[in-house]
């Protein structure tokens, strides 16, 4: 059969934006064609948003910038026909999903773009409904946009872009602040699209567990924003050390084989998939050597870390040291019980807008932890984050930090107690350029103009921020904006630093750098407190949970405790750590039931680290 003609066409595109002194992307061509769902892969500020807004004339038509070559969708020409006339051909999900909603009621932003296209009432209504249950948000129709959580805000753009019916659906990162049931909602929804033949998808993703389902096809850039690859999505496989030297994420399947195969256990082709980790595993005869557990790493299948293990809290169970983290056990609570409280909540209630958001929350964070805020979309995991912090200023009397009471502090004195991330970095920049932004919180504290200068640069440098010094903080990569919150958030030296979604946009190398620099912080005695749907991060990096469910806290205890509870995390709309679910029943191998994270892992030298 002949192939049908390609519905997109990208040839030779690179775009300055205002400002910058290169271009990003810089040299990308490529073709769609209808019934494809094509991966648009490259490390953090390699300009596959950049790209993806232009896909439908938003740069540079609202977005200025240069664009070179042509971007041609079913007829049309971005950047010379108008954004309106695009949009009927191209339906876009931006990253930041509050960029894009324009109405006062969930029903209404869905049936906003099917309005403006002039389709009877009765088209707009089914077009609406049908995309409202596909997300799974029918049910809150006549809500308020705002009173959705992160997650809700991500599925409600999702569900605009589908009920627009265009040819071609563009995503930038859709479910980085899903949930796992959310998801794999959205990857469903998605897998019906293309699975019509007369509609396409481009997915910029950095989550390939969910996403390597979907797409047929990849387009990887470099860190200059040149296409390197592109073809079948198995060129994962196939380059996948040269891929991994890049900073792009790849699936855990394949980073999980990558470090076994270098410690001798043989793969025919590195898996991508769970189950395909599972069946090359299966086929290996000799047991193989992983490191011991501790107190993060989980039960075999249907165990349970200790009789309290389901309780709420459950108790903390005896860890084995951890060199550089206090993961010693006390009473119920938390894995760093030992040491003294550093944050404490007692019968903390949150309304907003008259709606109960927490209801009565009592818990103790220990100065030194590294605890992480899990739960699912909607759980109350960013308002309670907030109002811990004071960001959102709790009831008085409810919430301490260090003996001070929040809701009565004075904003300076939390100011330097407390370093803050929010979950859209934007919402915190208040300078013009970027050093000045990272410079803001040293000159409040009245130091000297060169050390200001000194520190500021330093810490540009240590983020990979130097290069965009002047620029304009929006005018960033996603990737970059959250570098340059953190950034900010750190340079001052707060004793607790509180991050919303500190992974989100950043390809593996950032996300490493910036996780191994909380990890060291944290290890220094600063206290790390993390809104995550990253079970991985959490169980590579944290030593207590805290789970949240409809604005009641669930569980609260050390890593290994509270996600060994499979019950829990069903209870909780959450899914155990990939690793450990692709490994935990392995036949033959009862060894690696217990693994959760990749330094348990055997390496090149034959043993796990």
């Amino acid at each position: 059969m002949t192939a049908p003609a390609p519905l997109l066409r990208v040839r030779d595109v690179a775009i300055v934006h205002d400002e910058a002194t290169r271009a990003t992307p810089s040299s990308v061509s490529f073709a769609v064609r209808p019934g494809e769902a094509v991966l648009l892969l490259g490390p953090s500020g390699c300009g596959k948003s950049t790209l993806a807004l232009a896909l439908n004339g938003l740069v540079p038509r609202s977005v200025p910038a240069e664009v070179r070559g042509s971007i041609e969708v079913d007829g049309l020409r971005a950047g010379i026909d108008s954004v309106a006339r695009l949009s009927t051909r191209v339906a876009m999900v931006q990253q930041d999903p509050d960029a894009q909603i324009v109405t006062g009621s969930v029903l209404d932003e869905v049936a906003f773009g099917p309005e403006n296209l002039l389709l009877p009432v009765e088209e707009v209504l089914r077009r609406s409904e049908d995309a409202l249950r596909r997300v799974g948000l029918w049910a809150r129709r006549d809500d308020d946009p705002a009173v959705l959580s992160g997650g809700g805000r991500q599925r409600l753009a999702i569900a605009a872009a589908l009920a627009m019916g265009s040819p071609l659906l563009v995503l930038d990162e859709p479910t980085a602040n899903l949930d796992p049931q959310g998801a794999e909602q959205v990857y469903a929804a998605l897998a019906e699209v293309v699975a019509t033949g007369d509609r396409a998808i481009v997915l910029v993703e950095h989550d390939l567990d969910a996403a390597i389902g979907l797409a047929g096809r990849a387009v990887v850039l470099d860190r200059l924003g040149a296409v390197v690859a592109e073809g079948p999505v198995d060129l994962l496989r196939d380059r996948a050390e040269e891929l991994l030297a890049l900073g792009i994420w790849l699936p855990t399947a394949t980073l999980a084989a990558l470090r076994l195969r270098g410690a001798g256990v043989g793969f025919e082709r590195l898996p991508l998939t769970a189950a395909e980790l599972r069946e090359a595993l299966a086929a290996h005869p000799e047991p193989i050597a992983v490191a011991l557990p501790d107190a993060r790493s989980f039960p075999p299948a249907g165990g349970s870390a200790s009789p309290d293990a389901r309780s709420s809290p459950p108790r903390a169970v005896v860890p084995r040291a951890d060199p550089g983290r206090n993961d010693s056990a006390g009473e119920a609570g938390g894995g760093t019980a030992s040491a003294p409280p550093l944050v404490v909540a007692r019968d903390l209630r949150i309304s907003r807008r008259r709606a109960p958001v927490l209801h009565g929350v009592d818990l103790s964070i220990a100065a030194g932890s590294f605890t992480a805020i899990v739960g699912a979309n909607g759980a109350g995991k960013t308002t309670l984050l907030q109002a811990l912090c004071g960001v959102l200023r709790p009831p008085k009397g409810s919430v301490s930090i260090d003996g001070v009471d929040v809701g009565r502090a004075d904003a300076r004195l939390l100011g330097r107690r407390v370093g803050f991330v929010f979950q859209n970095p934007e919402h915190q920049f208040v300078t013009s350029t970027v050093l000045d932004e990272v410079a803001h919180e040293l000159r409040r504290q009245g130091l000297e103009p060169d050390e200001v200068e000194r520190r500021a640069r330093a810490t540009l440098r240590r983020f990979g921020l130097e290069h965009r010094a002047e620029a304009h903080p929006f005018l960033l990569s996603g990737g970059q904006k959250r570098r340059l919150s953190v950034a900010a958030a750190l340079v001052a030296g707060a004793e607790l630093l509180a991050l919303d979604e500190p992974t989100f946009g950043q390809d593996r190398e950032r996300a490493e750098e910036l996780l191994a620099l909380l990890s060291d912080l944290n290890a220094a005695g600063t206290t790390v407190l993390v809104v995550t749907h990253d079970l991985q991060l959490v169980a590579e990096h944290a030593s207590d949970v805290i789970v949240l469910g409809e604005g009641r806290l669930l569980a609260h205890g050390p890593v290994g405790a509270v996600l060994a509870d499979d019950a829990l995390l069903e209870r909780s709309g959450l899914r155990p750590p990939p690793l450990h679910a692709a490994l935990r029943d392995v036949p033959g191998h009862p060894e690696l039931a217990t693994v959760t994270r990749f330094a348990e892992l055997p390496s090149s030298g034959g043993r796990a680290d």
